[in-house]
């Protein structure tokens, strides 16, 4: 088997163990919450990408207006969320998390990562440090790539 071969299929497969425990931890994280997956995926575009209008939210998850709106007003309700008028057209509402909402969304993050603490507690100092080091290639790497995308 090649290098190129043999690293493919390592890193594949770290890929689906990866996303595997990292969705299983949003997934009983959105869960525990009462929250449906697309409301915690709003909730999530709003901590990343800051405020945005209704438009963006319908556009970004391929749902209808009403549909956006009503995942949307779950979330005013609730207060994880804040509907104010958009200064640049008083007829538009900005969206953007409330602090009850960005705590929320940390909390999440902490839950989704909490296994890679776990996992670095089974692996020892020169094993973590191989880890680190390829990993942080790997990174620099796929960071390249995607700026020469731009």
């Amino acid at each position: 088997m090649t290098d190129k071969v043999k690293f493919s299929r390592i890193t594949r497969q770290w890929m689906d163990m990866f996303m595997h425990r990292s969705m299983r931890g949003w997934n009983h994280f959105a869960k525990s919450t009462g929250l449906s997956m697309p409301q915690f995926s709003i909730l999530m575009q709003l901590h990343h990408k800051g405020p945005c209008g209704m438009s963006e939210i319908s556009e970004r998850f391929d749902v209808s207006a009403a549909a956006a709106s009503q995942l949307v007003d779950k979330l005013v309700h609730s207060g994880l969320i804040e509907r104010v008028e958009d200064s640049r057209d008083r007829r538009a509402k900005q969206l953007s998390l409330s602090k009850k909402g960005a705590a929320l969304v940390e909390k999440g993050i902490q839950e989704r990562y909490r296994w890679v603490d776990d996992l670095a507690e089974k692996l020892s100092a020169e094993e973590r440090s191989k880890v680190s080091e390829a990993l942080s290639l790997l990174t620099s790497v796929a960071q390249k790539m995607e700026s020469e995308k731009l």
